[in-house]
């Protein structure tokens, strides 16, 4: 059966596209309608780090909403609520320890900013009122956090709606002259100061910025100093840092929060998609009790309305979700299969097309250029990153795509990270199935 516009009342993710239509899920694996099976190796969009059809998860959904299904967050707290809060806290960097519960990546992003802006206005400076963030880079699809993603191509319809965020070259060594080694101001950290000095510290409120690079990058790490440099400059400017971890926290590079190794402590952190594993909608702003006083004794109230804050179902099922990660040991697992995930994405190299393989933990990126000499991108009208994607879904596997990384135009990659349950034998599979799709596609270029 066909299921794409305008051949039915769902207003589809893509207007021009036939959509199988999922089932089930098992594992690493979805089945569709007809019974085919996909090996889903990007857990649907960087979120189903358990694997689907976990029943832990889904119990503790049914039971809670059997108990109490909702109550609203101005009048009511609950149990769930207190419970994650607690055990996020316990598990965050530094001083970070108090938890305002969302429903989306993007919705904690926007909290995040809001709450900068706000602690700085209560706190007698209102001046401090821009934002900085890395481009290339992504935040989300609500309008600050819009703003504060380097994508152009996403703010194309929208620019006259979006504030203006000047932007600070990523540490992106594959497009870097330094490659990652030097001491240029892209991969040190010292390219943050220099905006900052261009924009004038007194106007700056926060710079935000993923710790791992998510899909705008291709997952790129940073050098082990980088983040330290940040805080340091962060410190010496008075400008808040927050750490994006909503696709890269939660365990996905192998650690619960992916600035562990970097031993650097964000002023707000938050987190999505891996804290519930898919099964419902939950993000987290997590912010220390130094910047939730202020609120606190000025005007008592975080200004950011959210029907569906502090759910107590969602809030179950991230409880849910890290019980079962601790009881199965699954971000420890995370760490020992990304370095197998990684030493087997190698042979990939060889392949035509693929100019870098990166990453950490289970989350990697691969792009793809024109010419592998030169680095230089397929042309943006070839749709390279597009056709491989639909390629590897026809070959029975899933992956995300995603373009502009380049130049903000050109550049193409496939992003991987598979559920943390993955084998050994699934890995290979996935790496079977990548150079199949891949092969097809630079054929047809």
């Amino acid at each position: 059966m066909t299921h794409r516009y305008p051949g039915s009342h769902v207003f589809y993710r893509s207007l021009t596209r036939d959509f199988p239509l999922a089932e089930r899920g098992d594992g690493c694996w979805l089945v569709d309608e007809e019974g085919r099976r996909y090996l889903d190796a990007v857990g649907g969009a960087f979120v189903a780090s358990l694997g689907h059809g976990v029943h832990e998860i889904a119990d503790a959904i049914g039971e809670q909403a059997r108990t109490l299904a909702y109550v609203n967050g101005t009048q009511f707290t609950s149990a769930p609520t207190e419970a994650l809060a607690e055990k996020l806290a316990m598990r965050a960097p530094g001083d970070l320890d108090q938890v305002y519960f969302l429903s989306s990546g993007s919705e904690a992003v926007e909290a995040a900013l809001k709450l900068a802006r706000q602690y700085w206005v209560e706190s007698g400076r209102p001046g401090k009122h821009k934002v900085l963030s890395l481009s290339p880079g992504y935040h989300g699809n609500t309008m600050l956090a819009l703003a504060a993603s380097g994508r152009p191509r996403y703010q194309t319809y929208f620019k006259e709606w979006l504030v203006t965020v000047p932007r600070v070259p990523a540490p992106y060594a594959y497009r870097c002259a330094c490659q990652g080694e030097g001491a240029c101001p892209s991969c040190t950290g010292d390219a943050l100061e220099d905006a900052i000095i261009a924009e004038g510290p007194e106007s700056i409120a926060a710079f935000i910025a993923e710790p791992v690079g998510g899909s705008s990058t291709g997952a790129t790490v940073p050098r082990l100093s980088y983040w330290a440099r940040v805080r340091e400059i962060c410190d010496r400017h008075d400008i808040l840092w927050i750490a994006d971890e909503v696709l890269v926290g939660a365990g996905r590079t192998g650690t619960w929060s992916a600035l562990e190794p970097y031993g650097a402590v964000p002023d707000l952190l938050t987190m999505g998609k891996g804290i519930t594993g898919g099964y419902v909608p939950l993000s987290a702003l997590i912010a220390p009790r130094r910047i939730v006083d202020v609120i606190a004794k000025g005007s008592g109230a975080l200004l950011h309305a959210q029907t569906f804050s502090h759910h107590p179902v969602l809030c179950a099922a991230g409880l849910a979700t890290l019980r079962y990660l601790d009881t199965h040991g699954l971000v420890d697992r995370c760490h020992a299969m990304g370095a197998v995930f990684h030493q087997r994405l190698q042979v990939l190299r060889d392949l035509p097309a693929v100019g870098d393989i990166r990453g950490k933990g289970l989350l990697a990126g691969v792009e793809f250029v024109r010419d592998k000499t030169t680095r230089a991108p397929f042309p943006r009208a070839s749709k390279f990153a597009e056709r491989f994607a639909q390629a590897a879904q026809d070959a029975g596997l899933i992956v995300w795509p995603n373009t502009g990384q380049a130049n903000g135009t050109d550049g193409d990659l496939a992003m991987l990270a598979p559920p943390f349950i993955v084998s050994e034998e699934e890995i290979e599979e996935i790496i079977a199935r990548f150079a199949r799709a891949l092969q097809l596609v630079v054929k047809d270029s």
